[in-house]
């Protein structure tokens, strides 16, 4: 039995409201159960300077956590003068992520910076701030469309991320704190909505995995993936 009384193969609950924050080009505030996700894209006519002359856009990332998103008070970053390495992790994966989602040449020579600033966690941030960071990106694309600033559309497909792992020896999808902290295997997946892998992020915390027990975790991202995706285009 998992904690929240979820079937093995069950998503929690998940909702994406857009046009959260008024400034921004695109927004939206993601839940994935218990964990909060506010998602902005903010697009700049500049690149960074190794993609100056090339016809190239830019698709980048910035995470953060609010200090009271978990149960107890985590000191502001910006306090302690540097990024964890965590953090710099992450937004590295959500840029890489949603670059996979984009055709960079469509974009032109401009610049969209997602920015992920987790509200409330209870597991699976880095899934739910890709999931509602693309969301936000696509609202900022079609900004761009809507102001014929480019000419075609250059967001390939939706991306979207879940998480697996073995919990008490079973395969679960879409884990919870509770699940994570206890997990023998964790993973992350990230996938285009067709169903084709971006990247998996897999470690064996306490136990090690088969190619058949990676499978599984595979078919249950699956499951996750389209349910996501369905409510990304549900708030779109």
């Amino acid at each position: 039995m998992r904690p929240s009384g979820r079937k093995l193969d069950e998503m929690r609950t998940v909702s994406i409201e857009t046009g959260v924050m008024r400034h921004a080009e695109g927004s939206c505030l993601i839940k994935v159960g218990n964990t909060h996700v506010l998602c902005s894209a903010t697009v700049e006519d500049r690149t960074p300077p190794f993609l100056k002359n090339t016809g190239l856009g830019w698709v980048t990332a910035e995470y953060g956590m609010l200090p009271r998103a978990t149960n107890s008070r985590n000191r502001r970053e910006a306090a302690q003068g540097k990024q964890s390495g965590r953090t710099v992790e992450i937004q590295r994966l959500i840029g890489r992520s949603l670059r996979a989602g984009v055709d960079r040449s469509a974009l032109g020579e401009r610049q969209i910076t997602i920015d992920c600033d987790v509200i409330q966690a209870d597991g699976g941030t880095r899934c739910a701030a890709i999931t509602g960071g693309w969301v936000a990106l696509r609202l900022a694309v079609d900004t761009l469309m809507k102001a014929r600033a480019i000419a075609s559309d250059p967001i390939i497909g939706h991306v979207a991320a879940v998480s697996c792992g073995f919990y008490a020896g079973q395969a679960v999808l879409d884990l919870d704190y509770d699940e994570d902290s206890a997990a023998g295997v964790d993973g992350n997946f990230i996938m285009l909505g067709d169903g084709r892998l971006i990247e998996v992020q897999m470690s064996g915390e306490g136990t090690v995995f088969s190619r058949n027990d990676l499978d599984h975790m595979v078919d249950l991202a699956e499951i996750g993936v389209a349910h996501l995706v369905s409510a990304q285009k549900a708030a779109l």
